[in-house]
Protein backbone atom coordinates (compact mmCIF):
# COMPACT_ATOMS: atom_id res chain seq x y z
CA UNK A 1 0.00 0.00 0.00
CA UNK A 2 1.42 3.19 -0.96
CA UNK A 3 2.08 5.18 2.33
CA UNK A 4 0.70 8.34 1.01
CA UNK A 5 -2.90 6.44 0.64
CA UNK A 6 -2.56 4.62 3.43
CA UNK A 7 -1.72 8.27 5.19
CA UNK A 8 -4.74 9.71 3.74
CA UNK A 9 -7.22 7.01 4.33
CA UNK A 10 -6.33 6.80 8.26
CA UNK A 11 -5.97 10.44 8.47
CA UNK A 12 -9.69 10.77 6.63
CA UNK A 13 -11.33 7.90 8.97
CA UNK A 14 -9.69 9.75 12.39
CA UNK A 15 -11.33 12.84 10.78
CA UNK A 16 -14.51 11.20 10.34
CA UNK A 17 -14.71 9.59 14.06
CA UNK A 18 -14.15 6.29 12.54
CA UNK A 19 -14.10 3.37 15.35
CA UNK A 20 -10.73 0.78 15.74
CA UNK A 21 -9.63 0.93 12.24
CA UNK A 22 -7.98 -1.94 11.40
CA UNK A 23 -5.20 -2.76 8.55
CA UNK A 24 -4.52 -6.42 7.55
CA UNK A 25 -1.74 -7.05 5.17
CA UNK A 26 -3.01 -9.38 3.26
CA UNK A 27 -0.34 -9.32 0.57
CA UNK A 28 0.28 -13.15 -0.83
CA UNK A 29 -2.49 -14.13 1.07
CA UNK A 30 -5.30 -13.25 -1.76
CA UNK A 31 -5.58 -12.48 -5.47
CA UNK A 32 -8.12 -9.70 -4.65
CA UNK A 33 -6.24 -7.11 -2.53
CA UNK A 34 -3.18 -6.41 -0.63
CA UNK A 35 -4.49 -4.88 2.33
CA UNK A 36 -7.66 -4.88 4.24
CA UNK A 37 -9.06 -1.65 5.95
CA UNK A 38 -11.67 -2.36 8.59
CA UNK A 39 -13.09 0.31 10.37
CA UNK A 40 -16.90 1.21 12.29
CA UNK A 41 -19.59 3.18 12.12
CA UNK A 42 -21.46 4.34 14.91
CA UNK A 43 -25.10 4.49 13.15
CA UNK A 44 -26.36 3.83 9.62
CA UNK A 45 -26.26 8.03 9.16
CA UNK A 46 -22.52 8.02 10.26
CA UNK A 47 -21.62 4.88 8.27
CA UNK A 48 -23.19 6.79 5.10
CA UNK A 49 -21.27 10.30 6.26
CA UNK A 50 -17.71 8.61 6.79
CA UNK A 51 -18.41 6.44 3.25
CA UNK A 52 -19.19 9.85 1.25
CA UNK A 53 -16.82 11.99 2.57
CA UNK A 54 -13.78 9.31 2.18
CA UNK A 55 -14.80 8.83 -1.30
CA UNK A 56 -15.00 12.28 -1.89
CA UNK A 57 -11.68 13.00 -0.40
CA UNK A 58 -9.76 9.63 -2.54
CA UNK A 59 -11.50 11.14 -5.78
CA UNK A 60 -9.96 14.49 -4.59
CA UNK A 61 -6.67 13.11 -4.07
CA UNK A 62 -6.64 11.46 -7.68
CA UNK A 63 -7.09 7.61 -6.02
CA UNK A 64 -8.94 5.60 -8.05
CA UNK A 65 -12.23 4.03 -6.52
CA UNK A 66 -13.15 0.55 -8.52
CA UNK A 67 -15.96 -0.22 -6.26
CA UNK A 68 -18.26 1.19 -3.79
CA UNK A 69 -21.12 -1.14 -3.09
CA UNK A 70 -23.49 -0.99 -0.28
CA UNK A 71 -24.36 2.73 -0.74
CA UNK A 72 -27.50 2.09 0.98
CA UNK A 73 -27.03 0.10 3.57
CA UNK A 74 -27.15 0.13 7.08
CA UNK A 75 -24.68 -2.36 8.15
CA UNK A 76 -21.55 -2.16 5.60
CA UNK A 77 -20.34 0.11 3.18
CA UNK A 78 -17.14 -0.71 0.94
CA UNK A 79 -14.55 0.51 -0.94
CA UNK A 80 -12.52 -1.08 -3.73
CA UNK A 81 -9.14 0.89 -4.65
CA UNK A 82 -7.85 -2.18 -5.68
CA UNK A 83 -4.77 -2.70 -3.66
CA UNK A 84 -6.90 -1.37 -0.77
CA UNK A 85 -10.40 -2.22 0.19
CA UNK A 86 -12.40 -0.27 3.10
CA UNK A 87 -15.31 -2.50 4.94
CA UNK A 88 -16.76 0.25 6.43
CA UNK A 89 -19.26 -1.70 8.95
CA UNK A 90 -22.07 -1.47 11.58
CA UNK A 91 -20.44 -2.63 15.41
CA UNK A 92 -22.63 -5.61 14.69
CA UNK A 93 -22.09 -6.16 11.42
CA UNK A 94 -18.49 -6.40 12.29
CA UNK A 95 -19.02 -8.83 14.83
CA UNK A 96 -21.28 -10.81 13.09
CA UNK A 97 -18.40 -11.49 10.28
CA UNK A 98 -15.18 -11.16 12.21
CA UNK A 99 -13.02 -9.91 9.20
CA UNK A 100 -10.11 -10.05 11.31
CA UNK A 101 -10.22 -13.29 12.27
CA UNK A 102 -11.63 -14.63 8.70
CA UNK A 103 -8.19 -12.97 7.12
CA UNK A 104 -5.48 -13.52 10.18
CA UNK A 105 -2.78 -15.34 8.64
CA UNK A 106 -1.38 -16.95 11.36
CA UNK A 107 -4.84 -19.55 10.99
Amino acid sequence: MKKTSRNLIVRSLEDLKAIDTQILDLTGINSFTDHLIITTGTSSPHISAISKKLYGELKKNKIPVYGFEGKGSKEWVLLDLGEIVINIMSSSARELYDLESLWDPSL
